[in-house]
């Protein structure tokens, strides 16, 4: 019996959602197949690869990562040795700091920092905050003040604050904003429906539907992006027709695989190499399974990712 195929390609697409300004400037979404089915449809824009960069600067990086930044020391310096590395098409800085079970550093400090990587780089530019709902609102907004122009992305509103950071895309500051929910479609749904009644267009949401670390509950992300991703093109959902965004770094560095160090787990072999494949594993799984951007911290996973999907997409914009 011939074996039959059948297409995959839907009428709907995911919408596009343009980060940057210029020459610079990065797109993602556009799609109107599944991910990385080329022989169904061209990819408009490849999947992008950020780079995560903290406001604590190099201190606050793995030894294996620091290295890469040999003569930097704030995260401005980071900024502008990231720029160069191979396959990075925007910086997020993560404003870790404000945590106020950490550093408790003050929003005015942390303003100084935004405006410093602003500064040292023309690359497309995300902001994320402390994972403190209520700081990161004031956080967002004033970071959206200082990036007046940049067309960042702002990382991120939840169901908690979505009000005070929907305001960072009003047009007088015209930032992007990422929708952030816990592994559940009908959350990641409701927020959106919840942006789009405030009127925040659909061009400037971009969905952080939750990750975690390739085999840390890891099934949950990936059916929820599945999940996602059918619903937008196959039932033709327009709630849901955002580009999706994933932050692997935190997770993928957080767990012990990654974060033991060789003197502390000798058996287990270098750490470098183990935080690297956990990236890239954790990266390549969202990805396939419907992310439009991942964001990395190690150079040599950022490089990885951009040329897998550079290759898978055949070389999509």
């Amino acid at each position: 019996m011939p074996f039959i195929s059948k297409s995959g390609k839907s009428a709907s697409r995911i919408c596009e959602v343009t980060v940057g300004t210029g020459d610079r400037a990065v797109t993602a979404g556009g799609e109107s197949s599944l991910p990385f089915y080329t022989f169904d449809g061209k990819t408009p824009n490849r999947p992008r690869t950020g780079i995560e960069i903290t406001d604590g600067g190099v201190a606050d990086q793995p030894a294996v990562v620091q290295k890469y930044y040999d003569g930097c020391v704030s995260a401005a310096d980071m900024a502008r040795k990231a720029s160069s590395f191979e396959g990075v098409d925007f910086i997020c800085l993560a404003l870790t700091g404000a945590d106020p079970n950490g550093k408790n550093r003050p929003a005015d400090e942390l303003m100084e920092t935004v405006r410093a990587v602003a500064d040292a780089t023309d690359l497309p530019l995300a902001v994320s905050g402390c994972d403190n709902a209520q700081i990161d609102a004031g956080l967002l907004r004033k970071a959206a003040q200082v990036l007046k122009g940049r067309n960042a992305l702002m990382l991120s509103a939840r169901e908690e604050n979505y009000e005070s950071v929907k305001k960072t895309a009003a047009p007088e500051f015209g930032q992007n904003i990422g929708a952030e929910s816990a592994d559940d479609i009908n959350l990641a749904k409701q927020l959106n429906i919840l942006l789009l009644q405030a009127e925040v267009p659909e061009n400037k949401i971009i969905m952080q539907p939750g990750t975690a670390a390739c085999g840390y509950g890891f099934e949950y992300v990936i059916s929820t992006i599945d999940r996602i991703r059918l619903a937008a093109l196959q039932q033709s959902d327009k709630t849901l027709q955002m580009p999706v965004i994933t932050p692997v770094a935190q997770e993928a560095w957080s767990v012990r695989e990654a974060a033991a160090t060789q003197d502390e787990m000798p058996e287990w072999g270098s750490q470098e190499e183990r935080g690297i494949d956990m990236e890239v594993e954790t990266a390549a799984a969202v990805l396939a399974a419907g992310s439009d951007a991942v964001i990395l911290k190690h150079p040599e996973s950022v490089r990885t990712i951009a040329a897998m999907t550079a290759a898978l997409t055949q070389g999509g914009q």
